[in-house]
């Protein structure tokens, strides 16, 4: 019996996670390179996300994923708001480009430098912190309070040095010269543009005619109202600034299709018996499939994405978070979608999941036919409503014409013109249905 025990104890404890509480900064630092692959390129120089829609799926995925298991994500600052809601014990930011990396160091020192969230939005746009903001505020009116504040040179100048102080002289980070020099560019445009920063601020290139702002990405609520921004509440700040104060936060510049961050990062788990709980891709996967066949293009190719996520150690509640172009909200839809990892591993190499399923016109998505998402859900029902609403405008303009107004005139059934303009009628009942139903929706 003494035997068996103890053999059970030994099995629980190889099974039990062993990340660090925390990672000291020449760790850090060789964590960050020894995952790290050369830099590669991207369409637009993007300094923020142009996502609003992550509230909505909030409450889904801390049902489907786990908390307190490692996050993986891509971008910039819109990782931090996945982050504050699973509370994983680790987080690896795997981009293609290194200024996203250096982007991140920006950030860690601007956690560690503000204690709350009022002292942060302060820093990170060089405005002075407005009086009378309590930790109870909103994000909505910690932004509301900080709209007319202008930046201020002195107050930006004196963060950035404060920013070099940290990285370089307390974390003893090797920065070179020029990743200094793109953290200096990076934060200048925050001062610039300040909360009203957007993607296309300083080098995007979307096309989107709506790109939401700093303010309005930390402000989005959810169907209740409810905000989920990593600053929607200091709790959820301090879930963040806590893992950054203890390195647990790696960016890493890696190349998705690439041979080594996400393999490396998948043996690092795996090293320390921990689990995947989420993969915040963005619409990376999207740009994996260009090319047409699965055997890769420039940025490595959804086959070896897919071999490469394969390599994680996953269960059945890791879970892909992706943003599908073309879902919009004032389409019915919601542009972030979730959906099992493994199964979209397997349903790949199975041929059942394709780049197809990355685009809106086929089923609303992948993620949104094959996960049990209520809101998402809803909104398939919506869209389909006004299909039929459009629909049966564009019928009803057609059979008035056929059989009221053409009877009317003594018209033969048959009359090509009868039938012409029937099919006219039909057309304007139908922008008829779509100029009604775009006034219901201002």
């Amino acid at each position: 019996m003494l035997t068996l025990a103890l053999l059970v104890v030994s099995t629980t404890s190889h099974a039990a996670d062993t990340l660090p509480e925390r990672i000291e900064n020449p760790a850090f630092w060789k964590l960050v390179e020894t995952l790290s692959e050369e830099s590669g390129t991207f369409q637009s120089d993007n300094l923020l996300s142009n996502e609003t829609d992550f509230p909505y799926i909030m409450a889904e995925l801390q049902r489907m994923a786990k908390s307190e298991g490692v996050f993986l994500g891509v971008g910039p600052e819109q990782s931090f708001n996945y982050i504050a809601a699973l509370h994983p014990k680790m987080a690896f930011i795997i981009d293609i480009r290194r200024q996203n990396m250096l982007e991140h160091l920006m950030y860690k020192a601007l956690f560690e430098l503000s204690p709350d969230r009022a002292s942060f939005v302060s820093r990170l746009f060089s405005r002075r912190q407005p009086e009378g903001l309590s930790g109870e505020a909103t994000a909505a009116e910690i932004f509301e309070a900080f709209a007319d504040v202008p930046a201020e040179s002195a107050l930006f100048q004196k963060n950035l040095a404060d920013i070099e102080k940290v990285l370089i002289e307390s974390r003893h980070f090797p920065i070179s010269s020029d990743d200094r020099a793109y953290i200096e560019k990076v934060y200048d445009a925050f001062r610039e543009f300040g909360p009203l920063i957007n993607y296309n601020s300083a080098g995007g290139v979307g096309t989107r005619r709506f790109m939401p702002s700093y303010s309005e990405l930390m402000t989005a609520v959810d169907f209740k109202g409810q905000e989920w921004s990593y600053l929607a509440s200091e709790a959820s700040y301090e879930t963040v600034r806590n893992l950054e104060n203890r390195n647990l936060i790696v960016p890493v510049t890696g190349d998705f299709g690439g041979s080594r961050a996400i393999r490396g990062v998948g043996q690092y788990l795996k090293d320390h018996a921990a689990m995947v709980s989420a993969f915040y891709t963005s619409n990376v996967e999207g740009y994996l499939f260009q090319g047409g066949d699965r055997q890769g293009n420039p940025n490595g190719g959804a086959r070896r994405f897919y071999e490469n996520v394969a390599t994680l150690p996953l269960d059945d509640s890791s879970t892909f978070i992706r943003w599908v172009p073309g879902f919009s909200r004032n389409s019915g839809t919601i542009s972030i979608v979730l959906a099992p990892m493994q199964a979209t591993i397997d349903d790949f190499h199975e041929g059942r999941f394709t780049g197809v399923d990355l685009s809106q016109g086929n089923g609303f998505g992948y993620g949104l036919t094959f996960r049990n998402n209520v809101p998402a859900q809803r909104s398939i029902w919506v869209a389909r409503l006004r299909i039929l609403f459009y629909s049966s405008w564009a019928l009803m303009g057609f059979l008035i014409r056929y059989f009221i107004w053409g009877s009317a005139r003594t018209e033969r059934f048959s009359s090509p013109r009868r039938i012409l303009s029937s099919l006219a009628w039909g057309a304007g009942g139908f922008a008829l249905a779509l100029i009604l139903g775009s006034l219901s929706r201002v």
